[in-house]
């Protein structure tokens, strides 16, 4: 891939895995258990499924927004629904694990840490400062606000040792890391990791690789980058569409990197915006835990 070495690198070799128009594209989630990767469209309430191998796609609408899917450890899903945390079990059936029906609030990004928790974010549609949390969901549903002064709750995720915790607030333009206490998962000594500089976009989604660096989609930036644990800019993938939401590895070796985007705000969508891309070879990613529920 070119520009795909060490540095500033710029790899440019996306593909197209799904050919779609999701007003909202998210959370992409490599799932081991059945070799798919799961994306979604929160403001068209729809859960995506898509196969490398075969090629085969499924979609399933949820009766309100979703702003993440995540695997379960017994199989199915979980889902950070607009009013609450939702479970499909592997027959299908839908059940509520937690409700609390906010007005004027939605559900967005959520993660599975090395735990089992679910830890899943919020935003109000104005996008008000103050108006979103970030909260850990553990399997019998009990719910704890960890962050309750958030505008809009975004990537998350967590060093290949679990030491670390990274977090995205999207308006703030920082990746922040926080440090992570042994056992209870308790976060601390938040500061920042880096800064989107001005005219480069807003950082969405996020994923972190095998080598312990942070890949961040940005957000009418038009692009990926890479930040190693330092918060050097490492590397960086420029793609045709601006409105690009969120990344993660997947495939058998976890080496491609699947990248979400949107067209949702834009008078003149590029063709591809909405669609599922996919970097092959970017990197290599670590095993995401599913959610102990």
């Amino acid at each position: 891939m070119t520009g795909a070495g060490r540095g500033t690198g710029t790899a440019t070799a996306y593909e197209v895995a799904v050919r779609a128009e999701a007003a909202l594209g998210e959370g992409p989630t490599w799932d081991p258990a059945t070799g798919r990767l799961l994306w979604i469209d929160i403001l068209n309430c729809r859960v995506h499924t898509y196969d490398p191998a075969t090629g085969r796609r499924t979609v399933r609408r949820t009766e309100q927004h979703v702003g993440a899917v995540k695997p379960r450890a017994g199989g199915g899903l979980v889902l950070n629904l607009r009013d609450g945390i939702g479970l499909l079990d592997p027959d299908g059936a839908f059940r509520w694990l937690h409700r609390e029906t906010v007005p004027g609030r939605r559900a967005n990004d959520a993660a599975v840490a090395h735990d089992g928790t679910l830890w899943a974010g919020t935003m109000r549609y104005d996008e008000a400062p103050g108006g979103g949390t970030l909260s850990r969901i553990t399997g019998d549903g009990t719910v704890t606000t960890v962050l309750d002064d958030v505008a809009v709750s975004n990537g998350t995720g967590w060093s290949p040792d679990g030491r670390l915790m990274y977090y995205v607030d999207t308006p703030t333009r920082r990746i922040d890391v926080f440090d992570v206490a042994a056992p209870d998962g308790r976060i601390t000594g938040r500061r920042p990791l880096a800064t989107i500089e001005d005219g480069a976009g807003f950082p969405d989604g996020l994923c972190v690789d095998a080598e312990g660096c942070v890949w961040v989609a940005l957000w009418d930036g038009g692009a990926v980058r890479r930040y190693t644990p330092a918060g050097d800019l490492d590397r960086v993938i420029p793609l045709p569409v601006p409105r690009v939401t969120a990344c993660a590895f997947g495939g058998p070796g976890l080496s491609d990197l699947y990248i979400t985007t949107a067209r949702v705000g834009l008078t003149a969508p590029h063709p591809l915006a909405g669609s599922l891309l996919v970097v092959p070879d970017a990197g290599r990613g670590v095993p995401q835990p599913a959610f102990a529920g």
